[in-house]
């Protein structure tokens, strides 16, 4: 993968972009270790000192991570997903989740307005395998199939950036948001929302679909307060 020079971008800033590339297509998957410098160096026919500041900007970018004698790997999908990592990390729970609960929101309205047949078709399969985790008590399935649920709202939506956020959003919480389900696995308070979530975006109903979110986030939000106090 020769890099085609231009004058507009300097050459450290065009093997960032190329590996950017190659991280966001899939190519190159989180967990994937980097060829060697040697093969780096061939690939984008750049000097070592190129090489070594392009990664070097893509560490310090949080989409890479290199240690001593394991090399260097992909550590994010993206340098906005790494971003979001990052800063939700140092945050408190309470505050990503009021974040979170506005992109769910406007999601929610987007979706419903926005829906197609075979959004609303994959809404109900995502449903259908909550309420199939929920009937034999499988916490990790239902956690997983909540995940699948939101996020097809979210992509229901066609806005790619706010796809985007949700989807780095969702994974800095992902732990977090598995242990407020294993709080307390009420399935019957989340299967409820749930149904009049998807069948507001159905019905392309978008205050519907909103105060939907509004009583699943408050739901969470009172799991969090409870634990908190115990």
């Amino acid at each position: 993968m020769k890099i085609e020079r231009t004058n507009r971008m300097s050459l450290v800033d065009q093997v960032v972009l190329q590996i950017e590339e190659l991280i966001e297509s899939g190519t190159w998957p989180v967990g994937t270790r980097l060829p060697s410098e040697m093969e780096l160096m061939e690939q984008f026919d750049v000097s070592r000192n190129t090489l070594r500041e392009a990664i070097r900007a893509l560490v310090h970018s949080g989409l890479l991570q290199t240690k001593q004698g394991s090399g260097t790997h992909v550590c994010s999908t993206s340098a906005l997903g790494a971003a979001i990592e990052r800063r939700v990390s140092k945050s408190r729970l309470q505050e990503t989740l009021e974040v979170r609960h506005a992109l769910e929101r406007e999601a929610a309205r987007l979706a419903a307005a926005r829906r197609s047949e075979e959004d609303v078709r994959r809404l109900r399969l995502y449903l259908d395998n909550c309420r199939q985790a929920s009937a034999v008590r499988n916490q990790e399935a239902y956690a997983e199939a909540d995940i699948q649920l939101h996020q097809a709202v979210a992509a229901a939506t066609r806005n790619r950036l706010l796809i985007e956020l949700y989807e780095h959003m969702t994974e800095a919480l992902h732990s977090s948001v598995r242990n407020l389900v294993e709080l307390s696995f009420c399935t019957d308070v989340h299967e409820y929302i749930h149904e009049k979530l998807v069948e507001g975006i159905a019905a392309q109903n978008e205050e519907a679909a909103a105060e939907a979110v509004n009583e699943y986030m408050a739901y969470l939000k009172d799991l969090l307060s409870t634990s908190l106090e115990e």
